[in-house]
């Protein structure tokens, strides 16, 4: 069974026409299950707000009331890409509230794997500040309770763009490992390989940064060659996906060239790196073509649960392959993955 947290009737984060993070990104997402075949499948929950004490693991206690008063007083422009209106601190405590419905949920064993389908998105958002479209850091709001619970957590972000914001949260954090593959040089210019974690956390963070015009060969190699054995060190007892789709070749806010069979194959790999069915939870992040996304989510999702979907073949013949080997050379060098 999947489980999928989502409250859309409850979606009060209004960007304005032109923005490309749009409340019909969710019916595009709930349009996959449908294309995968798997409603019967599928257990919706509702979502709850994040409590304070939930998000001050995350976010600072005087951003959170910034961030509240600014929406609740008519919100506006928070930054050029970031948008917040006066129903956005609602609904952001929602999307960070789903993902803990989600733990909650396999913890009590109904599903195999969950979805959090939400926004607006969040592996942007730092402890301080609003951006790239993010509010409140939905992924690691669930990793950082998972962790104060005593949970080793992997957090998986294959968004095309780097979760700065997920990675500064747990930078230090020896409990959390964080691995991304994004593309690079792209916003927000954080994510290289060197980037590895502090005093306290060495390895402790994971970046695969590839070129535009990369596809998915070079994504499972990254997977294949540096997350995977990563993952395999460390161990986790949960495993958290920031799963954006905006890698996805018909995207417009990027440049590589992933297909829906792709990130089939990167659930596939998830699948392997988690300890036990029911450990595993996707969070929807970015992914800004209608088509794309609902394709893509319902080729992870059917993965996710068993089920054979493949809208699409998987893609090959790109760019990156020497990206991979340069970041493979750096995590063999800090000892988490192992050398040649």
């Amino acid at each position: 069974m999947l489980v999928v947290v989502s409250d859309e009737s409850e979606d009060r984060h209004l960007t304005g026409p032109e923005h490309p993070e749009q409340p019909s990104r969710l019916g595009a997402a709930l349009g996959g299950i449908d294309a995968a075949g798997l409603s019967d499948a599928v257990v919706r929950l509702p979502a709850r707000p994040a409590t304070d004490e939930e998000l001050q693991r995350v976010h600072c206690e005087s951003y959170l009331e910034a961030l509240r008063t600014f929406c609740v007083t008519g919100g506006g422009l928070l930054d050029p890409d970031t948008v917040a209106s006066p129903g956005s601190w609602d609904t952001a405590l929602l999307a960070a509230g789903s993902s803990l419905v989600a733990v909650e949920a396999l913890r009590r064993g109904e599903g195999d794997a969950a979805f959090v389908m939400a926004r607006p998105p969040g592996h942007h958002a730092t402890r301080d500040q609003a951006m790239g479209f993010c509010l409140l850091n939905n992924v690691a709001v669930a990793a950082a309770a998972l962790a104060a619970d005593g949970q080793r957590v992997l957090v998986v972000d294959w968004d095309v763009h780097h979760g700065n914001g997920t990675q500064d949260a747990f930078w230090d954090d020896p409990r959390v490992l964080y691995g991304s593959v994004h593309q690079w040089p792209l916003y927000p210019g954080t994510g290289r390989a060197v980037e590895t974690g502090g005093p306290s956390a060495p390895g402790g963070t994971v970046n695969v940064p590839v070129p535009g015009g990369a596809t998915g060969d070079v994504a499972l190699a990254a997977f294949d060659e540096v997350l995977v054995p990563a993952a395999e060190r460390f161990r986790p007892d949960w495993v958290l996906v920031s799963a954006g789709f905006d890698a996805h070749r018909r995207d417009p806010l990027a440049d590589l060239e992933w297909s829906a069979g792709d990130f089939a194959d990167l659930a596939a790999r998830v699948g392997e790196m988690a300890p036990a069915p029911g450990r595993t939870i996707y969070v929807l992040e970015g992914g800004y073509d209608l088509e794309a996304l609902r394709l893509s989510v319902g080729a992870v999702l059917a993965q996710a649960v068993g089920v054979p979907f493949r809208p699409e073949p998987a893609t090959s013949g790109g760019p990156g392959s020497d990206a991979v080997a340069a970041a493979q050379r750096v995590y063999e060098q800090v000892g988490v993955v192992p050398g040649a």
